[in-house]
């Protein structure tokens, strides 16, 4: 299943609310606000690329408080679960 990171700056004091217009989109599997240079990041899945490339340039990157993004396209992973 295509998966992606996505780094996400928000709009000065809007980072709550980006989190959870975020939270929102189905596709969103994990969500996290965080400090530095980014302030929210998305792990996004979906069942294609196509849709994968439509959910982060038609749905993250057109929030309103949404400046930028940048967008990390996942090659190979593996979930770690850990005590």
């Amino acid at each position: 299943m295509p998966s992606a990171i996505v780094l996400i700056n928000a709009e000065i004091g809007s980072e709550e609310e980006v989190f959870n217009d975020i939270t929102k989109i189905n596709e969103v599997i994990e969500a996290y606000v965080v400090y530095g240079v980014y302030d929210v990041i998305a792990k996004v899945e979906a069942d294609t690329m196509d849709k994968l490339k439509e959910i982060i340039a038609s749905h993250i990157r057109k929030l309103p408080k949404v400046r930028s993004t940048l967008t990390m396209i996942v090659v190979e992973g593996k979930e770690l679960k850990r005590k």
